[in-house]
């Protein structure tokens, strides 16, 4: 099959590490979100990054960033943060009296989470946050917007994401903490792969260039072949066009030109062996296409500020 760079990148970035909680809430009701950054000490702790979103379970709510028009989500719709923005979940349009606040997140998997008054319309959803790496390079989080709202994503073979999630979290199974990450990941997922499918046209950014003629099968095949000596001449001729094409549309799809994306995702596979391995930094070097240490230090150093060795023995310890 050819190479799929969204799930390479999905991959290299570390997604994992889901974290749920269940909210019951009866009108009226408003629940503000701090940034994630401020949640992630105790939501989890090892992540660089997370990225905040509630699934709605049953009856319908409005959600939206800090000081901005909230929208309007029904049972199966999820919102989703990418950056990590605060937020407010409620009852009706506006902010209104916070009722709740996850100034502090609820325990992990807790019994549901109940706010609101007592006799009101109810609403039910699953507030949920994924870890990620942001460094050295990203490039879906910096191709999303702030907020996202997705139709009926609790649908289709997702349907029984929310069910599933409250079962999991309620019964203390074998495999149960792996069962709720995957299903947290298929769901962020999901939500990625129709985001692509509903942009407009004239849309540009990363994902964008996923459904580009030219940009994607460029990015499939510096993804399929990240160590190969690449010049900018025999990128154009694998993907049947002109090197000007190929430069202007790549640079105004991604952001940067062709080879500058393969540097910076050569120095993101690198990063993800360091963390997750014990090879020596001149191995790994070479692994992603570098011809010495020297070089391969000098351009990790310059992208994230660390020293290979130093960065992996802080992502290890967790403190990166």
């Amino acid at each position: 099959m050819p190479t799929d760079p969204l799930s390479d990148v999905l991959r290299a970035v570390r997604l994992s590490g889901a974290y749920f909680f269940l909210v019951d809430a009866t009108h009226p009701w408003s629940m503000a979100a701090k940034a994630a950054c401020e949640l992630a000490p105790r939501v989890l702790p090892d992540a660089e990054h997370l990225i905040s979103y509630h699934v709605v379970t049953s009856g319908s709510c409005w959600g939206g960033l800090e000081g901005e028009p909230p929208m309007f989500l029904e049972a199966g719709d999820a919102i989703v943060f990418p950056q990590g923005d605060p937020h407010v979940m409620a009852s009706v349009a506006g902010r209104g009296t916070p009722v709740g606040a996850m100034d502090a997140a609820p325990g992990r998997y807790p019994q549901t989470l109940r706010i609101g008054g007592s006799a009101g319309q109810q609403a039910t959803f699953v507030c949920g946050f994924l870890g990620c790496d942001v460094r050295p390079y990203n490039p879906i989080l910096s191709a999303l917007p702030r907020c996202m709202r997705v139709r009926g994503v609790a649908g289709g073979f997702l349907s029984e994401f929310p069910r599933q999630v409250v079962a999991e979290s309620r019964v203390e199974r074998a495999g149960s903490e792996t069962m709720l990450t995957r299903m947290a990941e298929l769901m962020f997922i999901e939500v990625l792969r129709r985001h692509v499918e509903q942009l407009p046209a004239e849309q540009t950014g990363w994902l964008a260039g996923l459904r580009d003629s030219v940009v994607a099968p460029a990015l499939a095949q510096l993804h399929e072949n990240p160590t190969h000596a690449w010049t900018l001449a025999e990128l154009a001729h694998a993907v049947a066009t002109s090197r000007t094409v190929l430069a202007e549309r790549f640079s105004r799809m991604v952001g940067i030109p062709p080879m500058q994306y393969l540097t910076q995702w050569r120095l993101q596979l690198a990063a993800e062996q360091l963390a997750g391995g014990s090879a020596k930094v001149a191995a790994i070097g070479a692994r992603v296409g570098y011809e010495s240490e020297a070089a391969f230090s000098r351009a990790f150093k310059r992208a994230t500020g660390h020293a290979p060795g130093a960065w992996r023995r802080e992502r290890q310890l967790g403190r990166a």
